[in-house]
């Protein structure tokens, strides 16, 4: 459909479906955000004909969602990456995933955690082998960083959301969402078991969808050892499709830890993640088993 097709001239929605036509082109989007930037490749994970998504890739170029950029001349071929008007969709896809797992996967119960054996934990536990695709978060102290530190292993803890007294207030009824509790006690724990797990050989990184302002308050309160990411446009949350609740006006990651090598491939997921606490002393158990021995 185009543009000039749609009736309602003065709707954002009518307008942005006229860009994404359907489905497939939805999906797209989202292969390309998780590292999927080739034809045969994104032909090959989503079983669509080649003619299909020749139209689709030349409609999200020719709209500025994606771009291309060449990586062999004889034959010419592309790699299709996110322009910023495309990352500009990235929220849209959190939206949409957290939606689906709650209101058609699920019963629409409002929760941070997961039942173990529901579709979202199978697909969780499916990142193992999965590379971490390549990007950069912003800090709590202002920098920037990749998500798994390049060349060493990473243990990649994701929260809900962490409050330093006297600053961003609670959201509303945060307490009666299942899961959502803990996220002080747990990044205080990393803190705590920071130089073991160096010791093994092992980064920590805490990534939350918060703002780096309101992650530098908690930081600072928390007094941690270790940089907190600020996953504010859902980049991560897209590229990997890690789980998302919705509170506060804000989507929020459900805990999730990774154990990242430093080939930046998932080895160990821990979700859904029902001791903060303990699942600390669990990871640590799991870079030191990674560890050659002497």
């Amino acid at each position: 459909m185009r543009r000039s097709e749609l009736g309602d001239a003065d709707c954002g929605i009518a307008q942005a479906l006229g860009v994404l036509g359907d489905w497939w082109t939805v999906l797209i989007v989202r292969e390309v955000a998780g590292g999927t930037t080739r034809f045969d490749a994104l032909q090959r994970e989503l079983g669509v004909s080649r003619r299909a998504l020749t139209e689709r890739l030349g409609g999200l170029v020719e709209h500025g969602v994606l771009h291309r950029r060449p990586y062999s001349a004889h034959p010419p071929r592309h790699d299709y990456l996110l322009t910023a008007k495309g990352e500009g969709l990235l929220p849209v896809l959190v939206a949409l995933q957290d939606w689906g797992t709650r209101h058609v996967m699920g019963d629409g119960e409002l929760t941070g955690g997961a039942d173990p054996d529901s579709a979202e934990a199978r697909r969780v536990r499916g990142l193992v082998g999965r590379r971490v695709p390549a990007m950069t978060l912003p800090r709590h102290d202002g920098g920037a960083d990749p998500p798994a530190v390049p060349g060493r292993w990473t243990v990649l803890y994701l929260f809900p959301g962490a409050f330093a007294p006297g600053g961003q207030s609670l959201p509303p009824d945060w307490d009666q969402i299942p899961g959502a509790v803990g996220c002080t006690l747990e990044s205080r724990t990393y803190a705590d078991r920071y130089e073991r797990f160096r010791a093994a050989g092992a980064e920590v990184r805490g990534v939350s969808t918060q703002r780096p302002d309101q992650l530098a308050a908690f930081a600072a309160h928390a007094r941690l050892p270790y940089p907190l990411l600020a996953d504010t446009d859902g980049r991560l949350a897209t590229a990997l499709l890690l789980p998302t609740f919705r509170a506060g006006g804000l989507a929020r990651f459900k805990r999730l830890t990774l154990l990242v090598d430093p080939a930046s491939v998932v080895q160990v997921v821990q979700f859904p993640v029902t001791d903060p606490a303990g699942s600390v002393d669990e990871m640590l158990a799991e870079v030191r088993r990674r560890q050659p021995r002497p």
